[in-house]
């Protein structure tokens, strides 16, 4: 008995989940990295604290404030990379709800992108103008500031675009026809059917004694 073969995956559904799984990759490696970056910048912020006008209790809650964010934002980052990849491994197997779950994701991962950007730019164009009792602690986060590494910044800008971009690729392979219409495929059940089992053969009738 031949069964029919499976339909062939198209490109732009392999296209799809690749990216899908790089994207989950560089969430996990950039939550990995936030945390070494962490205590390099506590260091670093610390020593150059030490020379200002604040006292040792205001640096400790610039420095908790700053670790609870980093921590907060690494395990965001991490969930991220784990949705992406169970996401990359259901759109493999053709399923039609994940496609539509992986559109609800990247319509938020592109919302959140740009939150971030604008965050970041609205942070860049309008300098903090505290009150004449907060000076001390915009000091501490100009600081702050200079104690990320250079790099950092514009690795979490680059991020957010590449983010958004992805997103936006993703959700459009998904939209082409040739991977609309093998989402719309019948999905053969995993359990091949058995060939019926033979009958059990009858015995045969004894042999009829001689006369």
């Amino acid at each position: 008995m031949s069964y029919p073969e499976p339909a062939r995956r198209p490109a732009a559904v392999t296209a799809a989940v690749v990216l899908l799984a790089l994207m989950a990759v560089v969430a996990v490696a950039y939550a990995v990295a936030g945390l070494f970056v962490l205590f390099s910048t506590v260091d670093a912020f610390r020593l150059v604290a030490a020379g200002s006008a604040a006292s040792p209790d205001e640096v400790d809650a610039v420095v908790a404030l700053v670790a609870i964010w980093t921590v907060a934002g690494a395990v965001v980052s991490l969930l991220a990379g784990v949705l992406l990849a169970a996401l990359a491994a259901l759109v493999r197997t053709g399923r039609s709800s994940a496609r539509v779950v992986t559109w609800v994701v990247a319509g938020l991962g592109v919302v959140a992108g740009c939150c971030g950007l604008t965050l970041l730019g609205g942070m860049r164009a309008i300098p903090l103008q505290p009150a004449e009792v907060d000076r001390s602690t915009a000091e501490l986060l100009a600081q702050l500031s200079e104690a990320y590494p250079d790099w950092w910044i514009s690795l979490g800008a680059g991020l957010s675009v590449g983010q958004v971009l992805g997103y936006l690729v993703v959700a459009i392979l998904l939209a082409l026809p040739p991977a609309a219409t093998w989402f719309r495929r019948p999905v053969p059940s995993p359990h091949m059917p058995y060939p019926p089992p033979h009958p059990p053969h009858m015995p045969y009738p004894p042999p009829h004694p001689p006369r």
